[in-house]
């Protein structure tokens, strides 16, 4: 049965909002990884249906031993759909055992109700734009080159073209170097070159924040990715650096479960100028001799995630929420946004913060950096965005002006499922001005009242998640 708990306890952390799905699947053992994380998909491409039948059939009023619902889901989705349930004859297995006629009664009532002929009709496919995202490739530098990868897939069969043309097509990238796409249902987790760290996959618009930041490779170059894990722009600001330090590139994260993907993604991807720190980057002291050089932040914080329409994400439905209390979420959200931000631009020496999210609402996008602009930190003139041009100039869609100073919108950078073949991005970025002094200032590590949000938020801390693409 600890198979099926596990399922479970994913289910929940899904549903709490604390992270992707692939992110939250990914700090699993990796021995049980793959057989986890098939159930927990396969369940929530059937959740509708196994909702309805669970109800209909009164199973867990009936049977008290039943306090989970998603414990029940993963169970009756092996019964219905899988080959039995995977697991001695407990109290639990014997409880939905003993409701095994009535509920298959009751999935055959709704597949006549719904007008479908074979189980898989019931599934829920999920939203349509994640099919216009091709499966974007990074070539990773730190242990071979773009030339050596290209000829590596072509040997195998790939062919250099449109991805949307053939499944074995792909292309190379127009904005992002190292990059490459294919047809959105190509798999790499068996390929070589996957397996042996040469190609990670990462969506086209989570290349852009370490792209823009592009720390020069040099021994000036300071570097903090404040929320790490996974590890790919981690790993992808480890190569732009061309792997070089000693090290100077500082990786936070604070859940232990993330930390050690991260350092396992680190480890694959070979980058020898990264040291990872298991901590919150709120609590780092901006004076601290051993980060008080930092140079360069990268700043992708917890958000609502709301432009994830990739292949497993796709499969959470949606919530309904009154606008009250989507307000409310979105504004706890851009607080804390807002705090990584002006934490960042109080190290001495930083010269560039990039800021970025998976999300489509203006109340995290252009209104944080709105506000960032006019903090205590930066309303002296000290820090300004990057023009355009210092900022993905080619990328044709900027940020909203209305919903900023218009003189600020072309600076920031926005990505729209459906329209840009990626998922659902912002990125904008912070530079010093160098034309103005920065006053010497004491601060330290965020206070731990601070760091609990606003006194009217004392009651409750929420700690949002990132849903990682």
């Amino acid at each position: 049965m600890n198979f099926y708990f596990e399922a479970a306890k994913i289910l929940d952390r899904v549903e709490g909002k604390q992270g992707s799905i692939k992110g939250i699947i990914a700090t699993l053992p990796e021995e049980d990884r793959r057989r986890t994380a098939a159930l927990v998909i396969e369940t929530l491409k059937f959740k509708s249906a196994l909702n309805e039948v669970i109800d209909k059939s009164n199973l867990m009023n009936e049977e008290r031993k039943l306090t989970s619902k998603n414990l029940v889901l993963v169970l009756v989705h092996d019964l219905l759909l899988a080959r039995g349930i995977q697991a001695g004859d407990g109290p639990i297995k014997q409880a939905i055992l003993r409701h095994k006629t009535r509920l298959h009664g009751e999935f055959q009532k709704i597949k006549i109700k719904r007008g479908v002929v074979s189980n898989g009709q019931l599934a829920h496919n999920g939203d349509e734009r994640a099919g216009l995202i091709p499966r974007y490739v990074r070539v990773n530098t730190n242990l071979g080159t773009l030339e050596e990868v290209v000829e590596s897939l072509t040997s195998g069969g790939f062919v250099l073209s449109d991805p949307f043309s053939s499944k074995n097509g792909f292309s190379k990238d127009p904005h992002v170097p190292d990059l490459l796409s294919f047809a959105p249902s190509t798999s790499f987790h068996d390929n070589q070159l996957y397996t042996d760290g040469k190609i990670i996959l990462q969506d086209k618009a989570s290349c852009f924040p370490a792209l823009v930041l592009s720390p020069p490779a040099s021994d000036n170059s300071v570097v903090i990715d404040a929320t790490a894990a996974p590890g790919n722009k981690t790993s992808h600001l480890s190569a732009l650096m061309m792997n070089k330090g000693k090290p100077q590139l500082f990786a936070f994260e604070r859940d232990r479960k993330r930390f050690s993907i991260l350092k396992m993604m680190l480890s694959k991807a070979a980058c020898k100028n990264v040291s990872p720190i298991n901590a919150d980057f709120l609590t780092v002291d901006p004076h601290d001799a051993q980060f008080s050089s930092v140079t360069h932040i990268l700043l992708d914080p917890s958000c609502s995630g709301s432009g994830i329409v990739n292949r497993l994400d796709h499969l959470v439905e949606t919530e309904t929420e009154d606008d009250t209390t989507k307000d409310d979420r979105l504004d706890k959200l851009a607080a804390f946004q807002l705090l990584m931000i002006t934490h960042a631009m109080r190290f001495p020496n930083v010269k560039k913060i990039v800021y970025s999210t998976c999300s489509i609402h203006a109340t995290e996008n252009e209104h944080v950096v709105r506000n960032a602009l006019s903090s205590e930190e930066a309303k002296d003139g000290s820090f300004i965005l990057a023009p355009q041009h210092e900022v993905l100039p080619t990328w044709p869609r900027r940020g909203y002006p209305e919903e900023i100073d218009p003189e600020y919108a072309s600076c920031l950078v926005r990505c729209l499922p459906g329209e840009d073949s990626t998922n659902g991005f912002f990125v904008s970025c912070f530079v010093k001005n160098q034309e103005i002094p920065r006053k010497k200032r004491k601060d330290g590590p965020i206070p731990e009242h601070k760091l609990n949000g606003s006194k009217s938020r004392k009651k409750k801390k929420e700690t949002p998640q990132h849903g990682r693409v």
